[in-house]
């Protein structure tokens, strides 16, 4: 299959989150498969900085803006899938992030940005480019793309289009004004198409018209559909259940793997657990804390924002440093949560500790050099930290929502017996909730024995994108000669 993957970041790229781990390792899988999958992505300058070897082989004339955009191709670094960037200088090579300004604001003109991207992607997908490649399969990642799922609606002999939700929560929504600068269809402004509480929505032209919706875990896909999770766009997934699947994403064992780990200071594996010791020892000295091998040391990498429930482990601080642990904290985000932690770390200052920002050695040591690691997320659609965590021998306490649920199994006489426990999952988004789960694993941890038999479990699991890929394949071969969805036929 000719398989062309859109996404807007991908690791080493650019990434400001998991859908550029996504994009960085999916396709290689997919690629080891044998199939022909290439990445394409907007040329910000980090892309280009990092791409490596570019050359120029089209030029689209693409509505929305006055001058030529360029593709050039290259190689995704490290891999031998093929690499389009979609290079339009007034709107993509600029300065901050991606999606938004240094200050942290949006771009004001992202839906010409990104509406300009989907254009380019079905330029491609239609073998309107130039390049003399015959897609398959389009598959789109998230609301920067869309708008290729709607497009293609619009074309005979169309290729078949996946897309991918990894966060519901955004939903690239625009003013009326902006849909109509976009000389966009006109009849896409209908609450049965793009229109969302007057409003434009990207994410509804791939929800709408794509011939197959994915999401990151099987919770998430189950999850979406009920009010409580489907931001507003619960009826509409429902409506298509049909269609919607959920594959939980994988982990790229050549980077977070304890054995081959370049970042932490001593490698080990499930046949040395005494070597992790040294991390330990490396991390309590990296966060400045009183070096104790024998105290329980917790760890948490993430946002620092409502999601991730940081509130309900800020409300337990107090509690906890009262047990024999010390924690650790690594992220950033809302400026509330970091004051709070920052005046805590400074109040129990040989219990806690706390980094303020993202640093990736850092983050190595926190998963190799932690005895366990605390998720209380209140929703996650799939989660990496926990897959991480489990491969390093550091059993995750987690909430039971999206890939939490799917990916931890709780430790219970019943599981320790089956030789399954693999970690703590709690259910109620809780501060005492939270507490109590992090108590039992304490009460485990004091038992080595029994808590080497689920560090052994967790670090035995495979959560590889080979595994991943294996069920995206089958996803594409079922799609490959679309059925056109009711929303086209209407």
């Amino acid at each position: 299959m000719n398989i062309l993957f859109a996404s807007s970041e991908a690791h080493p790229l650019i990434k400001t989150g998991g859908l550029a781990d996504v994009s960085g390792s999916l396709p290689r899988a997919i690629k080891n498969a044998k199939q022909e999958i290439r990445l394409i992505l907007p040329a910000y300058p980090a892309a280009i900085n990092n791409a490596g070897a570019l050359k120029a082989v089209a030029k689209l004339d693409l509505p929305g803006i006055d001058s030529a955009v360029t593709l050039l191709q290259g190689r995704l670094p490290g891999t031998r899938v093929t690499l389009y960037l979609v290079d339009a200088p007034t709107l993509f090579d600029r300065p901050g992030g991606p999606y938004s300004q240094k200050d942290g604001a949006d771009w004001p003109d992202n839906a010409l940005r990104f509406s300009l991207f989907c254009r380019a992607v079905t330029a491609i997908a239609m073998n309107r480019a130039g390049l003399d490649w015959q897609v398959d399969i389009v598959h789109c990642n998230d609301w920067q793309t869309g708008l290729v799922p709607a497009l293609l609606a619009l074309e005979n002999n169309r290729p078949g289009s996946i897309f991918t939700i990894h966060n519901l929560a955004y939903q690239g929504l625009f003013s009326q004004a902006q849909f109509q600068a976009l000389d966009l269809p006109a009849d896409w402004w209908s609450m049965h198409k793009l229109e969302f509480h007057n409003q434009f929505s990207f994410i509804k032209g791939g929800l709408v018209y794509a011939d197959r919706l994915t999401t990151v875990s099987p919770s998430y896909a189950r999850e979406i559909c009920t009010p409580e999770y489907g931001c507003g766009l619960d009826g509409l997934l429902t409506a298509r259940s049909e269609f919607l699947s959920g594959i939980l994403n994988g982990v790229d064992y050549e980077v977070w793997n304890p054995g081959t780990d370049r970042l932490i200071p001593q490698t080990y594996s499930y046949r040395s657990l005494d070597r992790k010791r040294d991390n330990k020892l490396a991390l309590q000295k990296a966060f400045g804390l009183p070096v104790e091998p024998g105290m329980a040391l917790l760890g948490h990498v993430g946002r620092l924002v409502d999601q991730k429930g940081i509130d309900l482990l800020i409300d337990i601080i107090p509690a906890l440093v009262q047990r024999p642990v010390q924690l650790v904290i690594l992220g950033s985000g809302e400026k509330s949560f970091e004051t709070a932690l920052v005046q805590l770390s400074q109040q129990y200052p040989r219990k806690l500790q706390v980094h303020i920002g993202y640093d990736e050695k850092l983050s190595h040591l926190l998963e190799a050099g932690s005895d366990i690691f605390l998720m209380p997320s209140r929703f996650e659609p799939c989660g990496l930290n926990q897959l991480y965590s489990l491969r390093y021998g550091t059993p995750p306490v987690v909430r039971r929502t999206g890939g939490l649920g799917d990916s931890v199994t709780h430790t219970s006489s019943t599981t320790l017996q089956k030789k399954t426990a693999s970690g703590f999952v709690f259910e109620e988004a809780s501060a005492k909730t939270l507490l109590k789960t992090i108590d039992r694993a304490l009460y485990y941890f004091a038992q080595p024995a029994i808590w080497k038999q689920i560090v052994q479990t967790g670090m035995k699991l495979d959560f590889s994108w080979k595994r991943s890929a294996d069920d995206y394949l089958a996803l594409y071969r079922k799609t490959v000669s679309p059925q056109r969805p009711e929303t086209e036929k209407q």
